[in-house]
């Protein structure tokens, strides 16, 4: 090899880790600003948060992150999040927004799940009434009341909030629940404890996400609409008998014995004439 090759190949070598560097300090840049997007700071998790923990400063930290994909109630502010509680098991790095985490502003997290304006009402259950124990924390429900012989649907698109003493959406292995807790307002609390008071009730799980867009349900007090079989026809108790007189073949037919009697209206007893 000649020294003006070996001088061409040095060059080319220098070129090439310059034009490497000069592409890893730009990729980083980008990557660092985003690509060039508007960047802001929102409150993500640090570590892994189980479910109904309190947050303290330790479970936070703050990340840069392009606005366009800030979610919607994402908290901006780590003052804003510590000491609320985690309504779910948040994972490592999940940016927190409300709903997320909650404010316990009295009472337990059980209270701090509660919609506005909703109320927390338990109902007992077991293994049959339960769904055979596949009810969860989160699951959707109708709930039927049965009172004397009569079984209607009497609350549709009830939010399960805790099965037993668990109140975690995570816990989703079958569990024979004793006490299902239902998320209602105030009327509808009315209704599930006259409900069980006057009868029985028993849960009909939903698809998640159905929504209540089935035929209405039936009001208090209506009972459910009997269908009431076609009344078969009237048998024919005639009786035809062939009758052989010398040569010639006839036929006698004659009625059972009630038949001949008059049939009384409706509501009357009968007055035993003949037709």
């Amino acid at each position: 090899m000649t020294l003006r090759s070996v001088l061409l190949l040095l060059v080319a070598l220098a070129l090439a880790w310059v034009a490497y560097f000069a592409a890893n300090r730009w990729m980083a840049s980008r990557m660092a600003t985003g690509g060039g997007a508007d960047l802001s700071r929102v409150v993500a998790a640090a570590t892994d948060i189980p479910n109904e923990a309190k947050i303290d400063a330790s479970m936070i930290k703050m990340v840069d992150v392009p606005a366009a994909l800030i979610p919607e109630k994402a908290f901006r502010d780590e003052k804003a999040v510590i000491g609320r509680f985690a309504d779910h098991a948040i994972g490592r790095g999940t940016y927190l927004v409300e709903g997320l985490v909650v404010e316990r502003l009295g009472g337990n997290t059980l209270a701090a799940k509660l919609t506005q304006g909703k109320r927390a009402v338990a109902v007992r259950s077991n293994d049959v009434v339960g769904v055979a124990g596949f009810l969860v924390s989160g699951s959707e429900v109708d709930l039927l009341v049965t009172q004397g012989k009569d079984t209607r649907t009497m609350l549709r698109d009830l939010k399960v909030l805790a099965v037993n003493q668990t109140a975690s959406p995570d816990k989703t292995d079958p569990t024979i629940a004793s006490v299902v807790t239902l998320e209602v307002d105030p009327a509808q609390a009315e209704q599930i404890v006259n409900a069980t008071r006057d009868g029985s009730v028993q849960f009909t799980l939903r698809k998640p996400g159905e929504g209540n867009a089935l035929e209405p349900v039936a009001p208090a007090g209506t009972a459910a609409t009997t269908i009431k079989p076609a009344a078969p026809p009237p048998l024919d108790r005639s009786r035809t008998v062939a009758v052989i007189r010398g040569n010639q073949l006839g036929e006698i037919t004659w009625e059972p014995l009630q038949s001949l009697f008059k049939t009384a209206p409706e509501g009357q007893e009968p007055t035993g004439e003949l037709r």
